[in-house]
C-alpha cells in the first residue's frame, strides 16, 4: 500500500482556513482510523481532527501556529508497520495501562483518569517507545490527569508541555498551573519597526473577528437607541424564586416575546435581491467572552423553551463557548456586558444578523417612583438594529416591550 496523504477537511460554517494550534501525533507515531491527530483553531473554535487512515506518521505538514487552507496537506500516513510480537504487544499494553493511570496525556479522551475508563474508540495506540522513560519526557508530553486542570491553562494560555509536574510521577497538578500563570509570560517574537515598538501575530481566530466586525460596518447602516430600566421588580422576582432561573434567562424570555412581536428584528438582509428575509424560529445568540475571545454561541429555537428551560441552555451553551466550543448560529443576539461592570456599549451587529441587544450593570441609583425619589435597582439598555430593516420607532416599539416586561415581570410572565 502507498502512502495516504490526508488533506484539511472542509470543518464546516463557510470555513476556508484553520490554524494548527496543537499535534497530537508525531511522525513515526502508529495511528488508527479516527484517532484524532491535530487540534486546530478555526473561526468558530478549537476543533480536534481525528485522522481517516491507519498506519504510521510519515510528515505533518503544517508546524504549530501554521494556516493551512481547507483542501491542502495535513498529514502524510504511511502503511502500518509489521504486527509486533505478542511479547512486545502485552508490554506495550501494560505501559499504555500504567500511563492510563498516571495521566500521561497519552488519553485524548477521558484525561486518563484514574479508575475510569476513556471513551471507547478514542484511545491512541501506544507508541513503541513507550517503555523507556526518557523519549516520552523529552517529546514533553504533558502528563496531566484533570481535565480542569486542562481547562485552567488553557484558559491562562501556559503551554502544559513547559511546566515540570509536581505530583507523583511528575503529574502536573492544579498547582503547579496557579504558580505558572504567576509568573509574567514572555513577550511573543518581535520585529518593531522601530524602537518602542511589539508585534504579536494575529491568530485564525482574532483575523476571522476582525473580518467579520469590518464588514458588519462596512455594510450595515446601524443606528444605536438606548433606555434605562427600572429592574428592581426583575430583581426581587429573581431573589424570591431562588435557586431558579438566573436574571438573564428572564430577559431572554422577554426578547424572544418581542421578537415574536417584531419580527423584523429576527431576520437578515438578502442584499441581492433587496429582500429582508425573516426568521420562523429565533436562535438566540449570546455574546460570551470565551479562553479565545469573543464568541457568540446560540440557544437553538429559543422561543419554545420555558424560563426554566432557557437557564438550562444558557448555562450550556456558554459554559461550551468558553471552553472553546461553539453552538450555533444565532438568528439575533443578547450581550450582557453588565458581568463587566460597565453601564452601555454601542455594540457592532453581528452580520448577518440585524440587531443586537445589550444589559449593562444593574445597581442602586434614585428614581423617582409615583412622585417619591427612592433607590431603585437601575440598568441600562441599548439597541443597535439595522436601519435598512425598520426605522427608529419600530426600534423604540421593541425595546419598549422588553422594558416594559423588566419593569413589570410578574404581569408578562403570566401572558407568556
Amino acid at each position: 500500500m502507498s502512502d495516504q496523504v490526508f488533506r484539511l477537511p472542509d470543518l464546516g460554517e463557510g470555513l476556508t482556513e484553520a490554524e494548527v494550534v496543537r499535534w497530537l501525533v508525531a511522525e513515526g507515531d502508529v495511528v488508527e482510523v479516527d484517532q484524532p491527530v491535530v487540534e486546530v483553531e478555526t473561526a468558530k473554535s478549537l476543533v480536534e481532527v481525528p485522522t481517516p487512515y491507519a498506519g504510521t506518521v510519515a510528515t505533518r505538514h503544517a508546524p504549530e501556529g501554521g494556516v493551512l487552507e481547507v483542501g491542502k496537506p495535513l498529514l502524510t500516513v504511511a502503511p502500518a508497520p509489521a504486527v509486533a510480537s505478542p511479547a512486545s504487544e502485552v508490554a506495550s499494553a501494560e505501559t499504555y495501562r500504567e500511563e492510563e493511570r498516571a495521566g500521561s496525556g497519552n488519553v485524548l479522551i477521558g484525561y486518563g483518569t484514574s479508575g475510569a475508563a476513556a471513551a471507547p474508540g478514542r484511545r491512541r495506540r501506544p507508541r513503541a517507545a513507550v517503555a523507556h522513560a526518557a523519549p516520552v519526557r523529552a517529546s514533553r508530553v504533558p502528563l496531566v490527569v484533570s481535565p480542569l486542570v486542562r481547562k485552567l491553562a488553557r484558559e491562562g494560555g501556559v503551554d502544559l508541555r513547559t511546566l515540570d509536574g509536581s505530583g507523583p510521577g511528575g503529574l502536573i497538578v492544579r498547582t503547579d498551573v496557579v504558580r505558572a500563570l504567576a509568573v509574567p509570560a514572555p513577550s511573543l517574537p518581535s520585529a518593531p519597526s522601530s524602537p518602542g515598538e511589539r508585534r504579536i501575530p494575529m491568530t485564525g481566530f482574532r483575523r476571522a473577528v476582525s473580518a467579520a466586525l469590518s464588514r458588519s460596518r462596512a455594510e450595515i447602516p446601524e443606528a444605536t437607541v438606548w433606555v434605562d430600566v427600572d429592574a428592581t421588580r426583575l430583581w426581587e422576582l429573581r431573589e424570591s424564586t431562588r435557586p431558579g432561573p438566573g436574571l438573564l434567562a428572564y430577559i431572554a424570555r422577554f426578547v424572544v416575546a418581542a421578537l415574536r412581536e417584531y419580527p423584523v428584528f429576527n431576520s437578515r438582509v438578502d442584499t441581492e435581491r433587496q429582500e429582508i428575509v425573516e426568521f420562523d424560529r429565533i436562535d438566540l445568540g449570546l455574546a460570551v467572552q470565551g479562553s479565545r475571545g469573543l464568541v457568540v454561541p446560540a440557544v437553538t429555537d429559543a422561543g419554545a423553551l420555558t424560563t426554566t428551560g432557557l437557564d438550562e441552555q444558557i448555562r450550556r451553551v456558554t459554559e461550551a463557548a468558553r471552553t472553546g466550543t461553539v453552538t450555533g448560529t444565532g438568528t439575533f443576539t443578547l450581550n450582557n456586558y453588565g458581568r463587566f461592570n460597565v453601564d452601555g456599549s454601542a455594540a457592532i451587529i453581528n452580520h448577518p444578523q440585524v440587531a443586537i441587544l445589550g444589559f449593562g450593570r444593574i445597581i442602586d441609583r434614585p428614581w423617582v417612583v409615583d412622585g417619591q425619589l427612592c433607590v431603585r435597582k437601575i440598568t441600562q439598555m441599548s439597541f443597535v438594529f439595522d436601519h435598512r430593516v425598520a426605522d427608529g420607532a419600530t426600534a423604540a416599539g421593541f425595546m419598549r416591550s422588553v422594558a416594559d416586561a423588566v419593569e413589570n415581570p410578574a404581569s408578562v410572565i403570566a401572558r407568556l
